[in-house]
C-alpha cells in the first residue's frame, strides 16, 4: 500500500474529544474561505504562471486553508518582492508567511513572527559545465568562481572555502546577466546560488547550459519556515501540525517505530479542525515528497533530488517533533 494510502487511512480514525483550540485566525479562515500566505519568489518554490502564482509553498499553504476551513478553501499567495511588499506580514494581514530567518531578521519581522516548522530547506551550490571533473567544491580549489557580490551565496562561499583553507579566483559581478554570461563564456570554472535558482538558470540561455551539474555537497543549507503572527499560537500550532501530517504520510513503517501519521497520533478536535480536514489536506495535495517531486523534484523542470528535503530516515533533515 502507499504510504500516502496508509496515512489516509490512519487520518480517518483521528478523530477525539479533545478541547477545540479555536483562535481568532483560524475563524477569519473559516468566515473568508480564504487563507492567505506570502514568500519570497523562488523557483519550484513560489512563481507566477499564467494559471496565477504556483509552486511547492503554493501547496503547502493550501493543504493549510483545506486543515482550517475545507477542501473549498481558496488560497491568496503573494510574493514578496520589495520592502513595501513586506507590509503585509509586518500588519498581520498573512496568515502563514514562507521565510528564511535571514528574511525575517532583515525585514524587522521578528517581534511579529512566530518562527514555525521548516517548509523547505533551501541550500547554497555550485554549478559547474557539463565538461567540468569537478565533484565537490574542494575540487575548484584554485579556480574561477562567479557570484553575485555581497549576496548570500557570495557568503557563504567564502566561509566555505575559508573554513578549509583554500583559495579560489573571486569573480564578483552586480548584474545577473553579466554573471550567467561569464559562465557561459567560460570567463569562471563555477556559478554560485541558490539551488534552485541554479536549477532554473541551466534551464535558459540557448542551450549553453545544457548538461551543466549542480554539484550535490552544499555550501550552506538554511530553512524557509512557515511562520505565522505572534498573537495567535493556536493558529500557529495548526499549522505546525498540518505541514507535520504532509511529512509524516512518507516516513516509514517498522518494527520499532511508527509509519505514516501512526507516528503523529494527532486530536483532530483539539487543535479546532473536524475529524477529517487533516485527511481533506492530505488527499487534496499529496504528502510532502510528492508535492516536492511535482514542483522541483523529478517531475518538474528543475529535478532537483529531495537531499535535505528528505526525511532524516533518509538522510535528509524532515525529522518528526519527537521520536518516542
Amino acid at each position: 500500500m502507499r504510504p500516502a494510502c496508509v496515512a489516509l487511512a490512519i487520518l480517518a480514525t483521528l478523530s477525539g474529544a479533545g478541547a477545540a483550540a479555536s483562535g481568532p485566525t483560524l475563524e477569519r479562515v473559516r468566515a473568508a474561505n480564504v487563507v492567505r500566505c506570502g514568500a519570497t519568489a523562488r523557483p519550484g518554490l513560489l512563481e507566477e504562471t499564467a494559471r496565477g502564482p504556483e509552486g511547492l509553498l503554493v501547496d503547502l499553504c493550501r493543504a493549510i486553508g483545506v486543515a482550517a476551513a475545507g477542501p473549498s478553501v481558496k488560497v491568496e499567495m503573494s510574493a514578496y518582492e520589495s520592502e513595501l511588499s513586506f507590509e503585509a506580514a509586518r500588519a498581520g494581514r498573512a496568515d502563514v508567511v514562507f521565510l528564511s530567518g535571514g528574511e525575517i531578521v532583515a525585514e524587522r519581522l521578528a517581534g511579529a513572527l512566530t518562527p514555525g516548522p521548516p517548509a523547505f530547506y533551501e541550500t547554497i551550490a555550485l554549478m559547474v559545465p557539463a565538461a567540468s571533473t569537478a565533484t565537490r567544491p574542494a575540487d575548484l580549489a584554485g579556480e574561477s568562481i562567479c557570484f553575485l557580490q555581497g549576496d548570500a551565496a557570495h557568503r557563504a562561499l567564502e566561509d566555505w572555502f575559508a573554513a578549509r583553507r583554500l583559495v579560489f579566483v573571486r569573480m564578483g559581478f552586480q548584474e545577473e546577466e553579466e554573471l550567467y554570461d561569464a559562465f557561459d563564456s567560460g570567463y569562471c570554472r563555477a556559478l554560485a546560488g541558490e539551488a534552485t535558482t541554479l536549477a532554473s538558470v541551466r534551464l535558459e540561455g540557448e542551450n549553453k547550459r545544457r548538461g551543466a551539474r549542480i554539484l550535490a555537497e552544499p555550501l550552506a543549507t538554511f530553512p524557509i519556515l512557515a511562520a505565522t503572527g505572534a498573537s495567535d499560537g493556536a493558529w500557529s500550532a495548526l499549522v505546525f501540525w498540518t505541514l507535520d501530517a504532509l511529512v509524516a504520510a512518507d516516513r516509514p513503517q517498522r518494527a520499532w517505530s511508527a509509519g505514516g501519521l501512526a507516528a503523529l497520533p494527532i486530536d483532530a478536535a483539539a487543535l479546532g479542525l473536524a475529524p477529517d480536514r487533516l485527511r481533506d489536506a492530505l488527499a487534496t495535495t499529496g504528502g510532502y515528497a510528492e508535492v516536492y517531486k511535482r514542483h522541483v523534484g523529478e517531475a518538474s523542470p528543475l529535478a532537483l533530488p529531495l537531499g535535505a528535503n528528505a526525511p532524516i530516515e533518509e538522510g535528509g533533515l524532515m525529522a518528526p517533533p519527537y521520536a518516542e
